[in-house]
């Protein structure tokens, strides 16, 4: 983290864009506001916009505006957010999530300081720092097709990768404290103790939800707490006994992303063959592959040659995997 901050500290008195990569709950949007906060920006808007959460037309009309008559619904014109950020910076986040019809229109912000707005056939200049982040391998998305390698390599000039919680550990002491005295404030409660093998707990947990989850379990504790003392009982079971937390409770520690519920099927799985046993792909590669097979085969009506069509299978292979894995009933 110390290398984080260093790097943070260079870049912000630049112009660059800077790509923040990390998983989810990492603090990234934490690091994006550093940047600009740090910068002589500061003074000037930080306009924050998760890709993620519109659609391909929606998200098109909230970054560049839209004119009266666009489409339907617009009803007047509206501005948009790199209008709204001009002369300060503009953090994208989730940014793998665009189309490639949109990641052309990004590139051409990024490189000739322009755009319109929808429906416009008007001119905009923009002097906005643009700050990228992705929770996912961009430059893997770049070879699976599914993100502009040209506009990959304009937002990554100043990488920062945030590394996750379970390989600086010791970061969480400090961060406990820090979230101690926010919702202390927040509910006008008093937990300023930490009790016996509380923080051992906390460090002996792997954090799939990182710094997010751990706030989660700590406004819980707060908020719960009986005494002044944050003890090892108000911690969640998950933490307590170190076992992976229940796919349907991933959501209670924020956003999480398909390589953060892998990691906490696959620690599942090997809790219940046992860390000792030596059929582990049975007990659990072949159990997760038994209902990919089987959502997959339901997807499309029970017809063999489409489900091993989109499972990259051939289908004779796939044929007696459905026998072997009692399917076919």
């Amino acid at each position: 983290m110390r290398e984080v901050y260093r790097i943070t500290r260079r870049v912000a008195v630049s112009n660059a864009s800077v790509l923040v990569l990390g998983e989810t709950g990492v603090g990234k949007e934490l690091i994006a506001s550093a940047v600009h906060e740090l910068s002589h920006r500061s003074g000037r808007p930080f306009v924050r916009v998760n890709c993620g959460a519109l659609s391909e037309s929606l998200l098109e009309s909230e970054l560049f505006g839209h004119v009266r008559g666009a489409f339907t619904g617009a009803v007047s014109n509206r501005t948009g957010r790199f209008e709204a950020a001009q002369g300060g910076t503009i953090f994208l986040d989730e940014i793998n999530s665009t189309s490639l019809t949109l990641q052309v229109k990004l590139l051409r912000v990024l490189q000739e300081k322009e755009f319109e707005r929808v429906g416009d056939t008007t001119t905009l200049r923009t002097d906005v720092r643009i700050i990228a982040a992705s929770n996912r391998d961009l430059m893997g998305e770049v070879r699976a097709g599914h993100f502009r390698e040209d506009l990959y390599w304009r937002l990554n000039v100043v990488p920062i990768e945030i590394p996750p919680l379970r390989d600086r550990r010791e970061d969480i002491p400090a961060l406990v404290s820090h979230f101690l005295d926010y919702y202390n404030e927040l509910n006008d409660r008093y937990v300023a103790h930490i009790g016996p093998g509380t923080m051992e707990a906390l460090r002996d947990y792997h954090w799939p939800g990182n710094v997010r989850e751990l706030q989660n379990y700590v406004e819980r504790a707060v908020v719960m707490a009986e005494t002044d003392e944050l003890l090892v009982d108000l911690l969640p079971d998950c933490v307590i006994n170190r076992r992976p937390i229940p796919a349907e409770d991933l959501e209670a520690a924020g956003p999480v992303d398909f390589a953060t519920m892998t990691k906490s099927v696959v620690q599942l799985g090997l809790d219940q063959v046992g860390r000792d046993s030596t059929d582990v792909h049975r007990g659990v590669v072949d159990v997760v592959e038994r209902e990919l097979i089987a959502q997959v085969l339901s997807a499309c009506g029970g017809v063999q040659t489409k489900a091993a069509t989109r499972l990259g299978m051939n289908r004779n292979t796939l044929h007696k995997k459905i026998k072997e894995y009692g399917l076919d009933g």
